[in-house]
């Protein structure tokens, strides 16, 4: 009896205990977890972009720690934050969604070059900081973008081959510091805005739609008809073309009709009220209508008369060369002026690739812009420009040439003799090829010229120097081995950018060397004369100082260069930078001794050992004699990430302790 007594009881008391287990725990259950308080708005910035422009997953962007981000593609950081974002031919599709990249406040450069992303292009006005935006190539439609109005800062702005409509705004002259303006092949109307900035050297609005008379402004009046050419309904003094006048041909406005009648009379406006202009007598009437009649008809005679000799002459001329090739160009398409009209052009299929005719016009002065690079200048302005000798090389002279007092170009003469063995046609397609690059540690190559044995290749100029000046120091200054942060950055750059030149193409760079590694306007580290060593003849004399880059294989048997000797050629200069030494005094040692060597001459950075012994470690396996144990240049660039991701965990940790 007592066990049924309580039994009810019992089953009461675990039933409440069973209801109040979940109303405990469910505290526990719905908190989120603490680690993603702590990403950055950035990341969650970059990682709304690509939820919408990323459609097919080619963006592999994972985020365990907190500053992950700055490791992903495309990325560049300062301080934590995102100073630089370049997914340029990164084959993203998708749009551009708003309130997402526009968050990232201290960007400098955004590039979305040659990709697929569509619809309207977002507010960008929080871009305060913005200094160049690229989003040319891609199907971006809707209007001009109002919100880059308000961007103060931006130098270089890139629409084009895009499928923008509307007007250009007029106030586009509000952005003091444009040096780059390209909006061509889109579909922008109405008139040419009167740009007046001074440093605006590179500008482009051909094939649109734009109309009336283009504006003579000292800036404007600097670019020739290439940048304003398929626009048919442009006019003016800097085209060369007149335009049309509105005046009536015989008397004044307020007389346009004949017999002196008003517009409202002539086009039956004004509810059929004829307004005649009041006769000073009947007489004298019609003795000025008998003098405008046989004016006009005289006129009309004379021209119907010009226009039949000028049809027989050139009948006359289709028979004589009736027994020709029909295979010659057409004159719409070999003169310089041909971009005047559209007849012959039509509308292009893919806005992306450039019509034929248009190739072979501007191949028509032999200097030759590669990329769809806009033709900011001819090839007659770059024979006038003042020319500085920069340096002298076995494979060519550079130079700094400025033209028109305004462009800084650098301009290398290729040794005649050295690139003789390669034919006129092959180095073309050699150019075209090269000239398809674009990374940021790559110097942008933008045209070339050949004639008569005669070589050019135009890079944009870099304003900070090589490397080698950098390490080793001018006449006037002693330099000592750079800081180990400093060749951590510098050696990322590099391999950034052999990465890319392996991985994108199948060519190599073949002549990495310190004094081809320039240092841009915000000293990032670029590669320049890249692709450039396979035109030359290998069994010429070497340059000394370039011999200690090359791969044994290459030196003893004058082998094909590969990426493995890039690999080899990066490991030198890797140890160049470590040491302060030229190659041509580096020692051959064993991976260990080589370690005591580095160490030995840094003997200030104690503190720094095991980064620095990371670092040449890198170097070392870079430049093993066999090209087997090498690693492949993406594998180095990984190490070299690993270093620094290492680096900057350890100095979160001890920045958390202190």
């Amino acid at each position: 009896m007592p066990k049924t007594k309580f039994k009810p009881v019992l089953h009461l008391f675990f039933f409440f205990i069973w209801v109040s287990i979940p109303c405990f725990s469910r505290p526990v259950i719905t908190y989120p977890p603490q680690t993603s308080l702590l990403f950055s708005t950035d990341a969650v910035s970059i990682l709304s972009f690509k939820s919408k422009a990323d459609l097919d997953n080619k963006l592999l962007y994972a985020l365990n720690e907190r500053f992950d981000y700055c490791q992903w593609r495309g990325v560049k950081c300062a301080q934590g934050r995102v100073v630089r974002y370049i997914l340029q031919n990164a084959a993203l599709r998708g749009v551009f969604p708003a309130n997402s990249l526009s968050k990232l406040d201290q960007l400098r450069v955004l590039s979305l070059r040659n990709n697929s992303l569509s619809g309207p292009i977002p507010d960008l006005s929080s871009l305060y900081n913005l200094k160049s935006l690229f989003l040319g190539r891609n199907n971006f439609s809707g209007t001009f973008p109002p919100s880059i109005l308000s961007l103060h800062r931006i130098t270089s702005l890139d629409l084009s081959y895009n499928e923008l409509a509307g007007p250009i705004p007029a106030n586009l002259t509000a952005l003091e510091r444009l040096n780059v303006l390209r909006l061509e092949w889109n579909r922008f109307d109405g008139p040419v805005p009167a740009l007046n900035q001074s440093f605006l050297l590179i500008f482009n609005v051909s094939g649109n739609n734009l109309t009336g008379k283009i504006p003579v402004t000292p800036t404007l009046s600097k670019f020739n008809t290439t940048a304003f050419s398929l626009n048919p309904d442009l006019c003016g003094e800097i085209i060369n073309k007149a335009c049309a006048s509105r005046a009536p041909f015989f008397g004044s406005p307020s007389a346009s009709g004949p017999l002196g009648q008003s517009a409202e009379a002539q086009s039956g406006g004004g509810g059929g009220v004829m307004v005649l202009s009041p006769p000073s007598s009947p007489k004298k009437s019609h003795r000025r209508t008998g003098v405008v009649l046989g004016f006009t008809i005289g006129i009309a005679l004379i021209l119907f008369s010009v226009l039949l000799a000028l049809a027989v002459v050139k009948k006359q001329r289709v028979d004589s060369k009736g027994t020709k090739p029909t295979t010659i160009a057409s004159p719409e398409v070999t003169n310089s002026n041909a971009g005047n009209s559209r007849t012959h052009i039509g509308e292009p299929p893919e806005r992306k690739t450039m019509m034929p005719e248009i190739q072979r016009l501007k191949k028509s002065g032999n200097l030759v812009f590669v990329g769809g690079e806009v033709e900011g200048y001819s090839l007659e302005q770059l024979m006038r420009a003042s020319a500085e000798l920069l340096g002298r090389g076995t494979m060519a002279t550079t130079y700094k040439a400025v033209v028109d007092r305004q462009l800084i170009l650098t301009v290398k003469r290729l040794d005649a003799g050295r690139t003789a063995v390669t034919s006129g046609e092959a180095f073309e397609q050699h150019m075209e090829a090269v000239g398809g690059l674009v990374h940021p540690n790559l110097v942008p190559l933008r045209a070339y010229f050949q004639a008569k044995g005669e070589r050019l290749v135009i890079y944009d100029y870099q304003p900070n120097g090589s490397v080698f000046n950098l390490v080793h120091g001018s006449r006037s200054t002693r330099a000592k081995p750079l800081h180990w942060t400093s060749c951590l950055k510098i050696a990322e750059d590099v391999a950034q950018g052999l990465a890319y030149i392996h991985q994108a193409s199948r060519l190599v760079h073949g002549n990495l060397k310190s004094t081809n590694v320039l240092l841009g306007t915000d000293f990032e580290a670029c590669l320049t004369d890249y692709c450039l060593a396979v035109l030359a003849d290998s069994s010429s004399t070497e340059d000394p100082d370039s011999l200690a880059y090359k791969a044994p294989e290459i030196r003893k048997s004058n082998r094909k260069l590969t990426p493995k000797s890039d690999v080899y050629a990066f490991g030198v200069f890797l140890l160049e930078l470590l040491t302060g030494k030229h190659p041509s005094q580096h020692p051959v040692l064993v991976p260990h001794d080589l370690l005591e060597w580095v160490r030995t001459i840094r003997e200030d950075d104690v503190g720094e050992y095991r980064r620095l012994g990371m670092l040449t470690e890198v170097a070392s396996v870079c430049s093993l004699t066999s090209p087997e144990q090498r690693p492949a240049m993406w594998q180095a660039l990984k190490m070299i990430q690993e270093i620094k991701e290492s680096a900057m965990m350890e100095d979160r940790a001890s920045y958390g302790h202190s």
